[in-house]
C-alpha cells in the first residue's frame, strides 16, 4: 500500500533527540531609512515598499548582528560562555575570506572554546542557523547555541532590488525546553535546484530571473515547507495563531498566507516589509521577533524562510509561559523599526558605496 502525503510527511519531519526551544530572541534594524520615492526620483518606476532600512557607514552585517545578539542574550539571561556554537548567517558577509561568526563571539565575550561558522544559503541562511542549532543542542552536545541572520542591502543601482533590498540582523538562542520562552514543535525544509537569483565571483551586484521569482520559487518552496509541516503535525491554519513568512515584498507572503487559509490578522504582527525592507537573510527573522513581541504565552507560531536557488525551512513553535518575563528584558523590534530617519539617495549612495570609486 502506497504511503500517503500525510505519512510521507511525518517521515520527513525533523525533531530533535531532546526537546529543545528559543531561551533568547532579539533584533536589530538600522535607524536610516530611503523612502521608494527617492528610488523612483532617480530611477523611474514605483516600489512596492513605503520604504527601506540603510545600514549606516559604520554598520555592517557583522555590526548588526552583534547588536541582536546582545538582545537574544538579555532575553536568555545566560553568560557568553555558556554558548556552544555562534553561527551567522548572511548573504553580505564584510569579508569573502574571513568568518563574520569569530568576530561576532568575540565581541560577545564567547571565545576561544566555542563551535564558530558563516552559513550561506540566500535568504535562508539565518534558518539553516537555526536548524543547526536545534541539531547541536538537540543531541545534547551543547547547552546553547546563537543562530544570527543579518545583512545589509544589496541591488544594483536601477534594479528593482533597489526599491525592497532593507538592511537588518535577528539573533536567536536554543536551547533546553524546560529554559525556553517558545518550544520547537518540528520542522521540515523543501529545497530543490531552481536559478531565480544568482551572483558569480568577483560581481558586486546579484542577478535575478524575474519570471522564476514567484512561480516555481517563492510559491512552490514557502507552501511546499508550510504544507509538508502541517500535514506532518496533523495541524491547519485554524489551529494557528500566527505565521511569519519571507518578506520579499508585501504581495507574496499574504499570497501565500492566503492560500494556506491564514486571515490576514495571523499574519499583521510579522508583517514588517513595508517599513523596512526585505532584510534577506534576516527577514523571516525580525517578523518572527516581532511576533514574539506581541505573542502571549500558550500560543503557536508557524515560522516559514524563503531562499533563493531555492529551499525553505518550516518551523512551528509554541510559547511558554517564560515569554511573558523575558519580552521586556530588551527592546522591541517595533521600536527599531520605529525610530527611522529618511536619507536622500545620494546619501544612501556615499553609505552604502554605491559609487565605486576603486
Amino acid at each position: 500500500m502506497a504511503d500517503t502525503p500525510a505519512a510521507t510527511a511525518r517521515a520527513r519531519v525533523m525533531r530533535p533527540m531532546r526537546d529543545v526551544g528559543i531561551v533568547g530572541y532579539g533584533a536589530y534594524v538600522p535607524r536610516y531609512r530611503l523612502p521608494a520615492g527617492e528610488v523612483s526620483r532617480i530611477w523611474g518606476g514605483d516600489g512596492p515598499v513605503t520604504a527601506k532600512a540603510v545600514a549606516g557607514p559604520d554598520e555592517d552585517s557583522v555590526t548588526m548582528g552583534i547588536e541582536a545578539a546582545r538582545n537574544a542574550m538579555a532575553r536568555a539571561c545566560i553568560r557568553a560562555e555558556d554558548l556552544r556554537a555562534v553561527w551567522v548567517g548572511s548573504e553580505s558577509h564584510p569579508y569573502a575570506v574571513k568568518p563574520s561568526s569569530t568576530m561576532v563571539a568575540e565581541a560577545l565575550g564567547a571565545t576561544p572554546e566555542i563551535l564558530a561558522a558563516d552559513l550561506e544559503f540566500a535568504c535562508k541562511a539565518g534558518t539553516e542557523a537555526i536548524q543547526a542549532a536545534v541539531a547541536l543542542v538537540g543531541s545534547a552536545m551543547g547547552d546553547y547555541a546563537l543562530a544570527i541572520g543579518a545583512d545589509t542591502a544589496q541591488g544594483r543601482p536601477g534594479d528593482a532590488l533597489e526599491f525592497t533590498a532593507g538592511a537588518a540582523a535577528a539573533a536567536y538562542i536554543i536551547g533546553p525546553a524546560e529554559d525556553a520562552l517558545a518550544v520547537l514543535e518540528g520542522s521540515y525544509s523543501f529545497v530543490t535546484d531552481t536559478p531565480d537569483f544568482w551572483r558569480r565571483p568577483r560581481e558586486h551586484y546579484p542577478q535575478h530571473a524575474g519570471r522564476f521569482t514567484g512561480e516555481p520559487a517563492y510559491f512552490r518552496h514557502t507552501l511546499g515547507a508550510a504544507r509538508g509541516l502541517m500535514e506532518a503535525l496533523s495541524i491547519d491554519a485554524a489551529q494557528i495563531d500566527y505565521a511569519v513568512f519571507h518578506q520579499p515584498n508585501p504581495r507574496f507572503p499574504e499570497r501565500a498566507a492566503k492560500e494556506l487559509g491564514f486571515a490576514r490578522e495571523q499574519i499583521a504582527p510579522g508583517m514588517l516589509v513595508d517599513r523596512i525592507g526585505n532584510a534577506y537573510a534576516g527577514s523571516s527573522l525580525v517578523g518572527l521577533s516581532a511576533v514574539l513581541d506581541a505573542c502571549q504565552p500558550g500560543q503557536t507560531i508557524l515560522h516559514l524562510s524563503f531562499g533563493s536557488g531555492a529551499g525553505s525551512d518550516a518551523f512551528l513553535w509554541r510559547t511558554t509561559d517564560r515569554l511573558r518575563d523575558r519580552q521586556g528584558l530588551a527592546p522591541n523590534t517595533l521600536a527599531y523599526v520605529s525610530r527611522a530617519k529618511e536619507i536622500d539617495y545620494g546619501l544612501y549612495a556615499r553609505f552604502r558605496n554605491k559609487l565605486r570609486l576603486h
